[in-house]
């Protein structure tokens, strides 16, 4: 939503250039120099910071820098319009977080109030909720609370800070700003051409931004630990559909016949009783299969070989539904027990 322009009144531009001086960085020339303000940042005029690719031009280092963009330096009347420029963005970002109707005074305090402290500042200050609830008396009186800054590393309270806050307050509820302030107007323009603007930092009392915040930050429940279960057997491959049909009768008969087969062919030497014994061997059908004659040291080690082994069943083998018989020559005599 675009926020509507508004100009700033005479009053609050009048005590604006009245805390922010308008140093001047070399005072042998005619117009108004760049100066370093106490943060180190380059500036002209009533605090206008000077800018160099997108960002503030900091450090003595870069004083050819400064006094390059603005060569010959300003005059007052310059230095005012860079002034009422830069109060444009400052009256648009009140314009946006104030929520409530502002008369020219309160306004004006609050122009004053970004400018110095900064529009981040306001909008995360107690200033600006207590104004936003209505609480008039209660925001005039925050405008104290803004008077420090550090020194050395300590946050100590400046005179001039308070007494532009005391302004602005007064500002703020449309009293004599001059007066509250106590600033003596007489001789206060030469005075003011060596005076450098203070920024404060933010008082530590600052209320919550959001009453819900502490919601936000509560632990987390812990999640209750289930019993982990006793881990189940794992169960036993599946054997094959031919070892799934056969009875254990007929196992116990199959894993039996190889030794029954040795033991009748020791006593009656007859080659015969090994022929009976091959279709219950199952490993010994794809060799016949494949139509490969058994070589007898194939045969030997297919005898000894204990029985449970040869009736355990091989994995991804297809047993054809009528193995082939070898040719009797090629097949060696059997072996007879010694």
């Amino acid at each position: 939503m675009t926020v509507p322009l508004r100009d700033v009144p005479q009053e609050g531009i009048e005590l604006i250039k009245s805390f922010e001086g308008i140093p001047d960085g070399d005072p042998s020339t005619v117009n108004l120099d760049a100066y370093l303000d106490p943060v180190g940042i380059w500036t002209i005029g009533w605090g206008h910071a000077i800018t160099y690719h997108g960002e503030f031009l900091r450090g003595p280092q870069n004083r050819g820098i400064a006094r390059a963009l603005y060569p010959g330096g300003i005059t007052l009347e310059q230095a005012e319009m860079l002034l009422r420029g830069e109060l444009v963005n400052f009256a648009r970002d009140v314009l946006r977080l104030a929520k409530v109707p502002l008369d020219d005074g309160q306004f004006a305090a609050l122009v004053s109030f970004a400018f110095n402290c900064g529009p981040a500042n306001l909008g995360s200050s107690t200033l600006l909720r207590k104004l936003n609830r209505g609480d008039l008396a209660g925001a005039a009186e925050q405008f104290l609370a803004w008077n420090k800054a550090r020194r050395n590393g300590v946050l100590v309270e400046l005179p001039g800070l308070t007494r532009r806050r005391r302004a602005e307050r007064a500002m703020f509820l449309g009293e004599d700003w001059r007066a509250a302030s106590a600033l003596r107007t007489r001789g206060a323009a030469a005075a003011l051409r060596t005076l450098a603007p203070e920024r404060p930092e933010p008082p530590p009392d600052q209320e919550e931004e959001a009453p819900a915040a502490p919601a936000a930050r509560r632990p987390r429940r812990p999640v209750a630990k289930l019993p982990v279960p006793a881990a189940a057997p794992t169960p036993a491959a599946p054997l094959p559909a031919a070892a799934r049909k056969a009875p254990p009768a007929a196992k116990t008969a199959a894993a039996k016949a190889p030794v029954a087969t040795r033991a009748a062919a020791g006593k009656t030497k007859t080659p015969a009783a090994p022929k009976k014994a091959v279709p219950a061997k199952p490993a010994a059908a794809p060799k016949a299969a494949a139509g490969k004659p058994a070589s007898k040291k194939a045969a030997t080690a297919s005898k000894a070989a204990p029985a449970a082994k040869a009736a355990k069943p091989r994995g991804r083998t297809t047993t054809p539904k009528a193995a082939p018989k070898a040719p009797p020559a090629k097949r060696p005599a059997p072996r007879t027990g010694r």
